[in-house]
């Protein structure tokens, strides 16, 4: 009999900011994407290769795909424990993160709990 597996991790996509995101990606990109996305489920401790958080963000984390040159950053927050909350995404085009795509994943941050009361 086969072990059921353990997921650490829930994801739930809010509303449709990553899904816009994620259409317009071509398969390999796509298939990244969601490698990396089991990986957060599946892992126990997730290297943070794949998920850091960003610094004076109000609980902000990226996710981190890499696929040849190009990477992406797909921001997402924990809500009750296990529970991860996919948000907007972005091609990164420089070293640095784009701080207009920070300050939009904490005003969606706010625009869920608030939602949820």
């Amino acid at each position: 009999m086969k072990e059921k597996e353990v997921k650490y991790r829930q994801i739930y996509f809010y509303k449709d900011y990553f899904e816009k995101f994620f259409i317009k990606q071509n398969d390999k990109v796509k298939n990244k994407i969601i490698w990396t996305l089991q990986l957060l489920e599946d892992l126990q401790y997730v290297p943070e290769k794949y998920l850091k958080h960003i610094e004076s963000s109000e609980g902000i984390f990226e996710i981190r795909v890499q696929v040849g040159n190009n990477i992406f950053r797909i921001f997402c927050f924990f809500d009750e424990g296990n529970l991860v909350i996919i948000e907007n995404a972005y091609q990164k085009k420089t070293q640095k993160t784009n701080v207009l795509e920070i300050k939009k994943a904490i005003k969606i941050k706010k625009e869920y709990f608030d939602e949820k009361g």
